[in-house]
C-alpha cells in the first residue's frame, strides 16, 4: 500500500502556501482598506475586465456565486461599485466600479504589488516565469479533471 504523505503531496502544500499568502493579504487589506479578499478581488477583476455580470465575476474569480453576491452587495453598499442593467440578458445586472472604486483600486494596487515583490523576493526573475508557466499548467490540468 502506497501512503500519503501530506508534507510532501503537492496538492496540499499548494493549498497550504496558497492559504499564507491569502492570509497576509487579507490581514493587510483589511486593515488598510477594510476589505476581504472577496471584495478586492472584485475590485481587481471590474478594474482589469470593465463592467460584468456576477455570473462573469464568478468565472474570472473561481468563487461560487453566493461569495460573489456578498462582496458585490458590500461594494455597493460602500459605494464602490455601481449596478446597471445587462443589455444582453435583462434577468443579471453589470457591476462596474464607481470613482471611490476606482480611487480605491488605485490606493490598493500599488500595495498589492509591493506585497508580492516582498513576498517572492528570494526568488530570480527566470524561477518566476518559469513558476508562472508552471501554474498556468496546473490550472489546465485542474480545468481538464473538471470536464
Amino acid at each position: 500500500m502506497t501512503t500519503l504523505k501530506l508534507d510532501q503531496f503537492l496538492p496540499y502544500r499548494l493549498s497550504i502556501a496558497s492559504n499564507a499568502i491569502s492570509d497576509a493579504i487579507a490581514t493587510a487589506y483589511r486593515t488598510l482598506f477594510g476589505l476581504k479578499i472577496s471584495e478586492w478581488r472584485l475590485v481587481a477583476v471590474l478594474a482589469e475586465g470593465g463592467a460584468m455580470s456576477q455570473q462573469a465575476l464568478c468565472g474570472r474569480t473561481r468563487m461560487d456565486k453566493v461569495t460573489v453576491s456578498r462582496a458585490a452587495i458590500a461594494l455597493a453598499d460602500r459605494g464602490l461599485v455601481e449596478r446597471a442593467p445587462n443589455p444582453e440578458d435583462q434577468r443579471s445586472h453589470l457591476l462596474a466600479l464607481s470613482r471611490a472604486g476606482w480611487a480605491l483600486y488605485e490606493q490598493i494596487a500599488p500595495k498589492a504589488l509591493e506585497m508580492e515583490r516582498r513576498i517572492f523576493e528570494g526568488i530570480d526573475e527566470a524561477e518566476l516565469a518559469r513558476f508562472s508557466e508552471m501554474l498556468d499548467r496546473i490550472e489546465a490540468g485542474v480545468e481538464a479533471l473538471d470536464r
